[in-house]
């Protein structure tokens, strides 16, 4: 029988204390639910340094420990090109996120992998960072909604309650 690859997927942010975290755990979450955890590696970084060491913002732990998101320890770091290339799919916050990643990257780098995490709802847009709107329950429901939809593209079916 012929081993199956693991599907890399990568969320980035910013400073990888809020937003993309955040994705990392409810993606894990959902496949979790969905027996579908052995088919994908999960992770999250940054667009830059400048969190660089630090652990997931505490208004975002408690606004996934309120939803019921498990989550791990978890260190901030800034995406490199050897992880951006071992990723299947990079999926991006906002725009900005978008310009960042290309500095990094460099030419050449296989752009048709980045998506913005809400046009897989169908209405992309950006998910707004909670670190300057203080809005965390706002980008969670995004970001929820944004990873079910992604799981739906993927074709992993999460049970309901």
């Amino acid at each position: 029988m012929e081993k199956k690859e693991k599907k890399r997927i990568m969320f980035l942010c910013h400073g990888n204390i809020c937003r993309s975290p955040m994705a990392e755990m409810v993606m894990k979450d959902l496949v979790k639910k969905a027996g579908r955890q052995d088919d994908f590696i999960i992770e999250s970084a940054a667009v830059s340094d400048e969190e660089t060491g630090n652990g997931i913002y505490p208004p975002a732990k408690r606004e996934m420990f309120s939803r019921g998101i498990p989550f791990t320890e978890h260190h901030a770091h800034k995406i490199t090109r050897g992880e951006f290339d071992s990723s299947d799919i990079v999926i991006i916050m906002d725009e900005s996120n978008r310009r960042l990643l290309r500095w990094i990257t460099g030419s050449g780098s296989d752009t048709s992998k980045v998506h913005l995490l809400m046009e897989y709802t169908g209405f992309p847009r950006s998910v707004a960072d909670p670190w300057y709107t203080g809005d965390f329950d706002k980008a969670f429901d995004d970001i929820m909604e944004g990873c079910r939809a992604l799981c739906s593209h993927l074709g992993v079916t999460i049970p309901e309650k």
